[in-house]
């Protein structure tokens, strides 16, 4: 074992631990099971591993078909205890130690034993490979080692990710969900050509990649992709183009604010908000007081987003004859958090009692802006 034998057990133990929620309970069962005395079972849950040295070679197959059980449980609760995964990892080593004729099946039922990272990661950068289940158990395997630092699971990634031609495209997904965690620019080429490649079905995440990784390069690509038949892809598209603050792509995000579905519109709004700037505003503006979608609290949320500039604007659209409208501007105005919309925010809630035309009162927006607005402004004031 390396220096890295703890880091190495514990993420072993954690990949038990998803398959089954009380892997102790499973390991103390196992012991218990093999014959040996209470005292040395305890001793064994506590750590003590030398309790297991005497160990009944005839209970070889009963220990292995409950620790495979173990293994295949897939009823797993999300939640990973730190402890567990430091106690159940060295525990099944030990007893495939004792138990000979356990070693080979524990290592298929279980996964690879550690041997410090650099084995670990070699096995589950092949298991790429390997069947549809050994492959997603490999890339949230490498993606974990990612995220403690370990730079030949980062290189395991950069690979799997630098052509989608070759990968299933749900590792695909899932590692460039995470690619902040390996992305550099050798990485550029296969994402330009994964996007260009509009028929793949990770080409959402491979726009959404190029925004994390700022490769400037796809915008186009990713314009391109506003139109593309899936809502999801739209989406996703919208979505990179505000991460990137494209000016550009402000003509085109605005035509997704009447697409015919709703969280495209919606994600459209979100991006022409982070984008900012006059033509964005002017868009939203626009499709706000036009009524182009009876919801369109989206509208409202973006406009709120170019902050203070807004908001005299926003006071006036207050007093509007329209209750729709009045309604949006309390949306927005509670959003900004601003001092100056809390008197028009006041009136509204106490006396505006018009429906709008899905059948809300305005009150009821205005006294929901408010409990924004205070909520905004505490929040504030507690990190200063």
């Amino acid at each position: 074992m390396t220096d890295n034998r703890d880091a190495a057990l514990r993420l072993w133990g954690h990949q038990l631990y998803e398959r089954q929620s009380e892997p102790l309970t499973w390991a103390e069962a196992i012991l218990e099971a093999t014959g040996r005395p209470p005292t040395a079972v305890t001793a064994a849950m506590s750590g003590h591993l030398d309790a297991l040295t005497d160990s009944p070679s005839d209970r070889a197959q009963l220990l292995f078909r409950t620790v495979a059980k173990l293994a295949a449980n897939l009823r797993g609760d999300g939640l990973y205890d730190a402890d567990v995964g430091t106690r159940i990892g060295p525990l099944a080593l030990r007893l495939g130690e004792l138990e000979p004729p356990l070693a080979g099946p524990l290592g298929y039922a279980l996964g690879h034993p550690p041997d410090g990272p650099a084995s670990l990661i070699t096995v589950h950068a092949a298991e790429l490979s390997g069947n549809r289940t050994m492959r997603l158990r490999a890339i949230d395997a490498l993606l974990e080692w990612a995220e403690l630092g370990h730079p030949q699971a980062r290189a395991a990634l950069s690979e799997a990710a630098s052509d989608h031609r070759t990968q299933d495209v749900t590792v695909w997904t899932k590692a460039l969900s995470r690619i902040t965690l390996f992305g550099d620019a050798s990485l550029e080429p296969g994402l330009l050509r994964a996007l260009a490649d509009t028929g793949h079905r990770g080409v959402r995440w491979s726009a959404l990649a190029c925004a994390e990784l700022g490769f400037r390069r796809s915008v186009p690509l990713i314009t391109a992709l506003l139109e593309h038949p899936d809502p999801m892809v739209r989406e996703g598209a919208c979505e990179a183009l505000g991460l990137f603050e494209e000016p550009a792509a402000v003509p085109a995000l605005t035509a997704r604010l009447d697409d015919e579905t709703t969280w495209v519109r919606s994600r459209a709004a979100m991006a022409l908000g982070q984008i900012g700037g006059d033509r964005a505003l002017a868009a939203l503006w626009q499709a706000m007081l036009e009524h182009r979608n009876q919801k369109a609290n989206h509208l409202a949320s973006a406009i709120a987003a170019f902050g203070p500039p807004v908001v005299d604007d926003l006071i006036a659209l207050t007093t509007d004859p329209d209750p729709d409208l009045r309604t949006l501007a309390c949306r927005a105005l509670g959003s900004t958090a601003d001092e100056r919309a809390l008197p028009a925010l006041e009136r509204l809630a106490a006396h505006d009692l018009a429906r709008t035309t899905l059948g809300g009162l305005v009150a009821t927006a205005a006294k929901q802006g408010l409990r924004t607005a205070h909520r905004i402004r505490d929040a504030r004031a507690t990190s200063t």
